[in-house]
């Protein structure tokens, strides 16, 4: 009897930044189309070897939003994906510091920074009415992108994820590198919550 395992593992560490990309994609229709694969993979097996190290093809930064399960739109497993999350998906110095390790020690192949419909945080930075505590804070992050697109929510949510994509390749000196050197690629994406269909932005 032949078990699936062996070949979806080797997705895990794909050689390139498109090989990267498709299995993502691949993993996001799987998603859309009802039919997930990722809970089929032996989870003792999976623990078992990822205990010592991880080795993830890809890094995600998305927004902290519950209705945002990464691993689950990309129809992954244990060890496949690393993610950051912060509301907004917005690039911070710990955020930067985050995806770097995952880029330059993980070998992570793309980054996606990945915004989705009616993000809190976008709609939040759009109205700028005064909130408790340091939500505040993501305002100024945020702000680039409704310069750029107006009130709208939607075009504001996609703007600000090609913003927060620019600058990570522009900010992080890691990034930068191995993007000259054609070892990683970052993208934007958009995560549609009615469908579960992630669009890819640049």
């Amino acid at each position: 009897m032949q078990f699936a395992f062996p070949s979806l593992v080797l997705a895990q560490n794909p050689s390139s930044a498109d090989a990267a990309l498709r299995e993502l994609t691949a993993g996001n229709q799987r998603f859309t189309e009802n039919r997930l694969t990722a809970h089929e993979l032996d989870l003792a097996i999976l623990k078992e070897h990822t205990t010592e190290k991880q080795e993830p093809f890809a890094t995600v930064l998305s927004c902290a939003d519950s209705r945002v399960p990464v691993e689950l739109i990309f129809d992954q497993s244990i060890g496949h994906l690393f993610v950051t999350r912060v509301a907004g998906n917005v690039v911070t110095p710990e955020i930067i510091a985050s995806i770097e390790y995952g880029a330059a020690v993980l070998g992570t192949k793309v980054i996606l920074v990945m915004g989705h419909g009616g993000c809190g945080a976008v709609k939040a930075a759009i109205q700028a009415k005064e909130v408790p505590g340091q939500i505040s804070a993501l305002y100024p992050h945020i702000q680039p992108a409704i310069d750029q697109a107006g009130p709208n929510l939607e075009e504001a949510i996609r703007a600000n994820a090609r913003i927060q994509a620019a600058l990570l390749r522009e900010a992080s000196t890691v990034v930068s590198g191995l993007l000259k050197e054609n070892k990683l690629k970052v993208i934007a994406g958009y995560y549609d919550l009615a469908s579960g269909s992630v669009t890819l932005l640049d």
